[in-house]
């Protein structure tokens, strides 16, 4: 296994992930013109087998109607990587989560969240409320996962960076 540079690992994973989805995206948009459920699954797939060589889980995720057609935005923004699904815990305080959140994004909303069956989480609003009142612009930080609702921009980046590192304790990747 060689190793990666210690706080590189989300950049290096979501790379792979957008040079992969672009080489295949003559035969994505083919399908979603013929099927946009296979094109979906297709994506899907993408992402599981880009992630199985990090061993994480990717999913690539539409929340939208209408974000399947953003091409130039897959592997982007609204992903989520499953990394153990048998932790109910974080390794290290919520609060430094939160705190972490703070220091990168400024001034932003940070809560408590799946607070039930002796789990935890924290979510990070990284954005207004919609006209429904819902926060779609967020991160949910969970144990065993992590979901970005969110462009990656250089803050969301750091964020997920430092997340991988000091949440989810990937210190070395394959290269």
């Amino acid at each position: 296994m060689a190793l990666c540079k210690s706080g590189n690992m989300f950049k290096i994973i979501i790379e792979d992930l957008q040079k992969t989805l672009k080489s295949n995206l003559p035969q994505i948009r083919f399908l979603l013109k013929k099927n946009p459920a296979i094109a979906y699954k297709e994506i899907g797939e993408i992402g599981k087998k880009v992630g199985k060589k990090y061993n994480v889980e990717l999913l690539v995720n539409f929340p939208h109607r209408g974000k399947i057609e953003n091409f130039d935005m897959y592997g982007k923004q609204d992903l989520s990587f499953i990394v153990n699904m048998e932790k109910k815990k974080f390794p290290i305080e919520r609060n430094i989560i939160k705190e972490k959140a703070k220091e990168i994004f400024g001034e932003v909303e940070t809560a408590d969240a799946y607070m039930y069956e002796d789990k935890e989480g924290v979510k990070v609003f990284l954005g207004p409320a919609n006209e429904n009142g819902r926060r779609e612009d967020r991160i949910d930080i969970l144990p065993h996962s992590l979901h970005i609702w969110y462009e990656f921009t250089d803050p969301v980046t750091e964020f997920c960076e430092w997340l991988l590192e000091n949440v989810y304790l990937m210190k070395e990747i394959q290269d």
